[in-house]
């Protein structure tokens, strides 16, 4: 495979405008909008007009034109088709699962997953008569085992949350090609740093509320597919996107739009710090995880896939054994050593942490929390960017020694 560049492939794309020639696209802030004859509207429903049909335009919950900016940057970055903006990731997530199942079909999912995406899968979808069978994520022979003759979706986080296992994603997209099945990757940990559409997955959803935004001041989500995936979300009369109504607000897409020159550089610093405490924290004898060190069993994996360019990610582990120990180490960083701040969410310039299996991954049961790999006391840290290398290197240093986690 060709190296590829997300970076350079976002900003190769045509640049959107504003409307008066300004070097920002404008703001469309309305929900819904005019026909210059009455023939048009129904012209415009059954889908003969539209966006990309004359520039008809129908009301901001179907397609709004600052959204569909930010659609068209999110799909250059990915090297898909096309995109589609949502109001958060789990907005995109559920709908392109709801798009692609029905009642009576069958998801073969990554077990390590966010705990918001665990609930929708395990308690939710079988409401809806759609059951999913999970498997270890860096396990594709346990996915080909799982694989049942109403299965039509195969689904994993690129870099698992929390866990950091990294999917084969190759291996899966094979996988699923040789059964006609379709695979989604949430990329919400590594964008730039993995081009899951690239590898062979068929659709990418982000919480582009982390990473992708990157300041924690707005919710929002992304899919990224091929056209005729996303012409079917958007159907006006069946599609998931338009009937669930889950729209990103304009102003949204507008910051987000403003954010994404800067995703590289900030996705090459986040891995660069996250990097350098991984390593310390490995000398020094802590129970550290990070797919950057030889000692991650995907490392070799990792390697394989990604976009060299931009580090190994933001994201790390340390597994202080007990949650009371992990509090220790979380009130030490934040309170004692103003090394970051104790908060769910990630992505942000500032480092954030908290204890999984109390917190994002609290929706699934301790057994089965212990039985992927999520300890107690598992703390995930957001490695930010602020202070300099060096003080937050001696910080952590003192808090590690300070709990007793050396």
């Amino acid at each position: 495979m060709d190296m590829f560049n997300p970076e350079q492939a976002l900003w190769e794309t045509r640049r959107e405008f504003g409307e008066h020639g300004g070097v920002a696209p404008s703001i469309e802030r309305s929900s819904t909008f005019t026909v210059m004859d009455p023939c048009m509207m129904p012209e415009i429903f059954n889908g003969v007009r539209g966006p990309e049909k004359n520039g008809c335009y129908l009301y901001s919950r179907h397609v709004n034109p600052t959204v569909r900016v930010l659609s068209r940057y999110m799909a250059a970055m990915e090297g898909t088709e096309t995109a589609v903006g949502t109001a958060s990731g789990m907005a995109a997530i559920s709908c392109t699962l709801m798009q692609l199942c029905k009642a009576g079909d069958h998801i073969v999912s990554s077990d390590t997953i966010y705990g918001g995406t665990h609930a929708l899968l395990s308690e939710l979808l079988p409401d809806a008569g759609i059951q999913t069978t999970f498997v270890p994520p860096g396990n594709t022979s346990a996915f080909a085992a799982a694989i049942q003759p109403n299965t039509r979706v195969i689904y994993t986080e690129g870099v698992s949350n929390p866990t950091l296992s990294v999917a084969d994603i190759p291996a899966l997209s094979r996988l699923a090609k040789s059964h006609g099945l379709r695979l989604v990757v949430d990329n919400t940990f590594t964008p730039m740093l993995l081009s899951p559409a690239r590898l062979g997955a068929d659709v990418v959803v982000y919480s582009i509320t982390k990473f992708i935004n990157g300041a924690s001041d707005l919710i929002a989500g992304a899919i990224c597919a091929d056209k005729a995936f996303v012409a079917r979300l958007l159907d006006l009369h069946q599609g998931r996107l338009m009937l669930l109504g889950p729209t990103m607000d304009p102003r949204v897409a507008f910051d987000v739009i403003q954010r994404l020159p800067h995703l590289g550089l900030r996705m090459r610093e986040h891995g660069h710090r996250a990097m350098a405490v991984a390593r310390h924290l490995s000398k020094l004898g802590a129970a550290v995880q990070y797919p950057g060190l030889p000692s991650h069993p995907h490392h070799d994996r990792i390697n394989a896939i990604m976009n060299k360019a931009y580090g190994y990610g933001g994201i790390l582990t340390v597994d202080c054994g007990t949650q009371n120990k992990a509090e220790a180490l979380m009130s030490q960083l934040q309170n004692h050593e103003r090394f970051g701040l104790i908060a769910v969410s990630l992505g942000y310039y500032d480092t954030l942490m908290s204890c999984s299996g109390s917190s994002t991954a609290s929706e699934i049961p301790s057994e089965k929390q212990c039985e992927i790999g999520i300890s107690p006391g598992l703390v995930r840290l957001s490695v930010g960017y602020t202070g300099s290398m060096e003080a937050r290197i001696e910080q952590i240093e003192r808090a590690v020694r300070t709990c007793g986690l050396m």
